[in-house]
């Protein structure tokens, strides 16, 4: 069983480690003490020949790694790591030797001294060959090359960190000397801060009491983050296509998504963070919310049995040679939830034969199903991915944690999960500039939408970006209501939707006339206008729609020609949108919806009619679901398979709680006006209505049908013609198979219609 197999590997890395230890003690102590025994003797007596004074260093290398192998249990990096420790070790023997003349190099190494044999030869050769500069410069090199090994970390990393670590010590202790030195008048102060400017300061675990941990990435954002000094970020170049760093680190085996619900734990720090209230100055100070609000992923072993995936090429080379296809697999990239198979098709192979064995590959391989990519874009080569037996979650702290999410200047950044080689995915909403989202119930698509909006507010403030939230399920999205990036309360009414758009689209055109008459382009050009000027400058406006489908019923013409006319014009102006939605259908995505938002996501779908309709091509329907997700940004050839991240409910509610606290929103009371109206106010009357009253009364009764073969109207609107008379009291109920009866009479209709004008105009018709 495979769990059987996991126990013994463990406690065979457990007795090696073990073993080396036992083994470290015993070297140590023959070496302090030889008069042990035989053995003591023996290997002291070696050991003092082989490497002299540096002979010390073995039971320290050999209880390194003992203990290496105990608590990491694995032997994935260990060859690497022994070579790295040999490297060290020679060099350190023979830097011993630098002490003993040239000439007597060789003899004290056979007496013992210095480096010993190991030692001496190596100098001696080096000596020779090279001179005493190139002895220095070879044991640099060679020094730098075994720690790199040893550590298996980056030079130029460690170097980073220790400037920054020391930068960030200097400042501080500069500014203790000036405060110390310098006292500054708080009167002066105070008049500052009665004319101050907006300021957007980043609040940081290092201005928390109590929580020892999160400040390291806050360090590397750079020498004002790491002092926690007031940081303001303006929206500058937009970075080109995804970004990707740091190689994927896989989290314990079955851990369960609703870790954060049952594990969070509200730490001081957290609760610092919820009672901070900003200064009562005369403008609003915001602070941008912590990483520690989020809860910590839970790190477990990092498997790196390479077994199973041996035995997986094993067998999908020996499937294909079964159909005559002798392929080689060249490389494996391993992600959170999937496993890439790269495989090498030889001369004359068609690539449809290789896409054609995806359900044999599938049945090989034990698997519950296989997706071929074929060719992978920019590689002579064809991936087979292959669902993980575990998969493993990807949060929200590691995205947001990462150096390229805090150090990005762009407010609407997102982070999307990790691909198939287990490299995070961040990307920018305003290059995109729309997004476009489906898949079917439970595939992830809701907590997608939560991950999208928490970026933003950990990204930017309510002057920098405001949301209008459609939410006509009321149930996914109504947690983020009282924040004050919202212009107006989460809609949930599908009536007032459409009119919510029909106000983004009147903003819209407000906003080109506002670029018109100030001689700019676009949204950027004309807030650094305003901001030279001394004038606020205009916020970034995300619409986000959780159910297109629901609105579509209600209000299909409306809501398309709004989402229409947003994605043709809107993206100059500073509006982008956010379309989501479980029924990938031709009736609810349609042509001109998809023509006008080119970036998609598409999680789990029920068939390839829906992969068709939302990618334009297949592949969706064999995702896994939890989070599994292709995305396909604008420009792109093929789209990217990406293990979305994960976001609890409580992680939703302490960041939502965190901006409560900070203000109360302001809400754009032309939306909640209209809105109000749209659902008081009783339907217009059609300007067919007296025409259809004067034809009743002519025929004596009345009918769907007659006003359809009259009017040469539809059904739909002959019907809607009946129940309005029917609410005015012109004709009666509904009788069966019978016409209706007509009531209204002839002075009526004329004290009704031809006292009105436009009455009058369309009887003239």
């Amino acid at each position: 069983m495979p769990r059987g197999n996991k126990l013994k590997d463990e406690l065979k890395y457990e007795i090696a480690g073990i073993t080396l230890l036992a083994l470290a003690i015993l070297i140590f102590i023959s070496i302090i003490n030889p008069s042990v025994g035989m053995v003591g003797k023996l290997v002291n007596n070696s050991l003092m020949r082989l490497a002299g004074e540096g002979r010390y260093l073995l039971p320290v290398l050999l209880a390194f790694f003992g203990c290496k192998m105990l608590y990491r249990k694995s032997k994935a990096r260990m060859p690497v790591n022994i070579y790295g420790a040999m490297i060290v070790t020679v060099v350190a023997l023979t830097l011993l030797h630098f002490s003993i003349p040239g000439d007597y190099v060789l003899k004290a190494g056979l007496q013992g001294d210095g480096g010993g044999i190991i030692g001496g030869v190596t100098y001696f050769l080096l000596l020779k060959s090279f001179g005493i500069w190139g002895v220095y410069i070879i044991l640099a090199a060679l020094l730098l090359v075994g720690l790199l090994l040893l550590t298996n970390q980056s030079i130029v990393v460690l170097i980073n960190y220790v400037w920054h670590k020391t930068a960030g010590v200097l400042k501080k202790t500069i500014r203790l000397v000036d405060d110390f030195l310098f006292v500054n008048s708080s009167d002066g102060e105070a008049d500052e801060q009665e004319d101050a400017p907006v300021i957007i300061d980043r609040c940081n675990v290092n201005d928390m009491p109590g929580n020892p941990v999160d400040k390291d990435y806050l360090a590397e954002d750079g020498e004002e983050d790491a002092a926690g000094e007031p940081v303001a970020t303006l929206q500058k170049e937009r970075k080109s296509n995804i970004i990707y760093y740091r190689p994927f680190r896989q989290a314990a085996d079955g851990e369960a998504e609703a870790y954060a619900e049952e594990k969070y734990e509200e730490t001081p720090a957290n609760r610092a963070e919820l009672k901070k209230s900003p200064p009562a100055t005369g403008k609003k100070v915001y602070k941008l919310p912590s990483i520690s609000l989020l809860a910590k992923p839970v790190r477990g072993k990092i498997n790196k049995n390479n077994r199973d995936i041996t035995e997986n090429i094993k067998r999908l080379e020996e499937t294909l040679v079964s159909f005559g296809i002798k392929a080689k697999v060249t490389q494996v990239s391993r992600g959170p939830a999937i496993t890439r198979y790269e495989i090498q098709p030889p001369p004359g192979v068609k690539v449809s034969r290789i896409v054609g064995l995806a359900d044999d590959i599938a049945l090989s391989m034990a698997a519950p199903d296989v997706r071929i990519e074929a060719p992978i874009p920019g590689k002579a080569v064809v991936g087979i991915e292959v669902p993980n037996k575990e998969i493993a979650t990807v949060y929200l702290r590691e995205l947001v944690e990462t150096v390229d999410f805090q150090k990005s200047p762009l407010h609407l950044t997102i982070a999307l999960g990790k691909d198939i080689a287990g490299n995070p995915i961040v990307d920018d909403l305003a290059r995109m500039p729309h997004l476009l989202i489906a898949g079917a119930t439970g595939a992830g698509k809701s907590v997608c939408l939560n991950t999208l909006i928490a970026g933003f507010l950990f990204k930017s403030t309510p002057e920098q970006v405001k949301f209008l939230i459609i939410d006509p399920k009321m149930v996914e999205l109504t947690t983020f209501n009282g924040i004050p990036h919202l212009v107006s309360p989460v809609v949930t009414d599908p009536k007032k939707a459409a009119t919510s758009l029909r106000w983004a689209v009147k903003e819209m055109e407000y906003r080109y006339e506002l670029f018109a008459r100030s001689g700019t382009r676009d949204i950027i050009r004309y807030n650094n206008l305003m901001r030279r000027q001394g004038n606020d400058p205009l916020p970034l406006l995300v619409i986000i729609i959780d159910e297109l489908a629901d609105l579509m019923m209600v209000a299909p013409a409306d809501v398309e020609d709004a989402i229409c006319r947003l994605a043709q014009m809107a993206r100059a102006a500073g509006i982008h949108l956010v379309v989501a939605t479980q029924r990938p259908s031709v009736d609810i995505i349609t042509g001109l919806i998809k023509a006008n938002i080119p970036s998609r996501i598409s999680f789990a779908v029920s068939s390839q009619i829906d992969s068709r309709t939302i990618l334009d091509m297949g592949g969706a329907e064999k995702l896994l679901g939890q989070g599994d997700m292709l995305f396909c940004p604008v420009g792109a050839s093929k789209p990217v398979r990406v293990q979305g991240a994960y976001l609890s409910d409580r992680e939703v509610e302490v960041l939502v709680q965190f901006w409560k606290q900070q203000s109360e929103p302001d809400y754009d009371e032309s939306i909640v006006k209209e809105a109000a109206q749209t659902v008081d106010a009783p339907d217009p009357e059609d300007e067919l209505l007296a025409l259809a009253v004067k034809i009743f009364l002519e025929t004596g009764h009345a009918s769907i049908s007659l006003l359809q073969r009259r009017l040469h109207i539809g059904y739909a609107r002959a019907a809607r013609l009946i129940d309005i008379m029917e609410n005015k009291g012109y004709v009666g109920g509904y009788e069966g198979s019978k016409p209706r009866t007509v009531l209204i009479t002839p002075d009526e209709y004329m004290r009704q219609f031809y006292s009105r004008p436009d009455a009058q105009a369309g009887n003239d018709n």
